[in-house]
């Protein structure tokens, strides 16, 4: 079973931010299933029961962020437990340059929620952590997409002519 794996957070460092919400899109070939793990229920072993059963992660920049963060905030380390391979990289061999929005545009990557980034995701947790009822929905929709869209990129690198 394959795991494409985005976090949402309160900001760039796990010293003094923490992570909102993980996304796990998990795919086998007759199942897939989305889970997102929320607030206080962002535990070591909520990951890694999710995570159950997986054996590679893929993700986009997740050598750099997601998976260092979740390692600092949470103290798993998932690049001992599973294969991991960051989309970025075989983005920049396909000469795919950019965040992972401005490469889904030069694909034709759609997205359902329009205009909204990961400063946005931080707003949108804030204004949950306020009592706005529809901030956490609009942010557990934008982390879907995120981790759906790895899934669509990954299978579109593979058609792409540059891809090695």
């Amino acid at each position: 079973m394959e795991a494409y794996l985005d976090i949402e957070t309160t900001g760039l460092s796990s010293v003094y931010s923490y992570i909102t919400v993980i996304g796990i899109y998990l795919v086998d070939e007759n199942y897939d299933e989305m889970v997102q793990i929320v607030g206080d229920d962002i535990t070591s072993e909520n990951l890694l029961s999710a995570l159950e059963g997986v054996e590679t992660i893929y993700t986009y920049n997740g050598s750099r962020f997601d998976l260092p963060f979740i390692k600092d905030y949470m103290g798993v380390d998932l690049l001992q437990k599973y294969k991991h391979i960051d989309l970025m990289i075989d983005c920049w061999r396909c000469r795919l340059f950019g965040g992972f929005k401005a490469v889904e545009v030069k694909l034709g990557i759609e997205r359902e929620l329009q205009g909204i980034g990961g400063l946005d995701a931080v707003i949108l947790w804030r204004k949950h952590q306020q009592g706005d009822e529809e901030a956490l929905p609009v942010l557990l929709k934008y982390n879907q997409e995120d981790v759906k869209n790895l899934r669509i990129l990954k299978d579109k690198l593979k058609k792409h002519p540059l891809y090695c």
